[in-house]
């Protein structure tokens, strides 16, 4: 997954990373949040979920302690990271800061 993850946040256009577990009761709140995000903003950005208990290394080398944690990325450099559930608006924002 590592080499494949930094080929992703390598991209051009941000790339919004949503670390997330299955058993998180906010995850499920924020995955509803980011696909109204993903309507808003189009080819303009993509997003990409990451199962922190089945990649746990990922995880740790982001310093990801809670979940759902949220990180914006750019041509490999980390722009964005927060830990808790976003708003629509506030992420829409966001990405487009960073086109």
């Amino acid at each position: 997954m590592s080499q494949k993850f930094q080929e992703i946040i390598d991209s051009e256009r941000p790339v919004l990373i949503d670390f997330f577990a299955t058993w998180c009761q906010p995850c499920k709140v924020q995955s509803s949040v980011l696909t109204t995000v993903k309507e808003n903003i189009g080819e303009g950005a993509r997003i990409i979920k990451v199962d922190v208990d089945q990649y746990p290394a990922l995880a740790n080398q982001y310093g990801v302690r809670g979940v759902p944690t949220l990180a914006i990325f750019k041509k490999g450099e980390m722009l964005y990271k927060e830990s808790g559930v976003h708003d629509v608006n506030r992420l829409t924002a966001l990405l487009k800061q960073f086109q």
